[in-house]
């Protein structure tokens, strides 16, 4: 986006699809004051620009099982097995979310399972590559 400044309106199509991402171009445009056509050519500028990345959804993983979201600080054995633990990470399904970190620990996870013995499961891979230090969700406020 060097030759295109975000301008104001930009930013307003931008909160209004972070708002939802499933309203129309007409609907945003609505609330922008421009023709859909118009947000549409905003919308891709953006995402040409990698302002917007991509697009998700919110779900409930409780709804089907998974019980279980903890957080989890690991601190690593040794400096040559970063890799081999990104490589876990990236292959495991219980991980939702990995930060590699400054301060406390190497990494930040965000652990999303079913039960007390898939997490047993998933700490005991862990410790192959260092410690850790868990911490349970109890509620989620945000």
């Amino acid at each position: 986006m060097a030759n295109q400044a975000i301008d104001d309106i930009d930013l307003k199509v931008l909160q209004a699809l972070l708002n939802n991402a499933l309203l129309t171009y007409k609907e945003i445009g609505e609330i922008v004051h421009l023709t859909g056509q118009a947000v549409g050519a905003r919308v891709r500028k953006l995402e040409d620009s990698g302002v917007i990345e991509g697009y998700t959804l919110r779900w409930n993983p409780e709804k089907i099982g998974f019980n279980v979201h903890a957080f989890l600080i690991v601190f690593m054995n040794s400096n040559q097995a970063h890799q081999a633990f990104r490589d876990f990470v990236q292959s495991s399904e219980s991980v939702a979310e990995a930060h590699r970190v400054g301060g406390e620990g190497c990494y930040w996870l965000r652990i999303r399972i079913r039960d007390a013995s898939e997490l047993n499961k998933l700490l005991e891979e862990v410790l192959k590559y260092g410690n850790y230090k868990l911490s349970l969700s109890i509620d989620q406020v945000k």
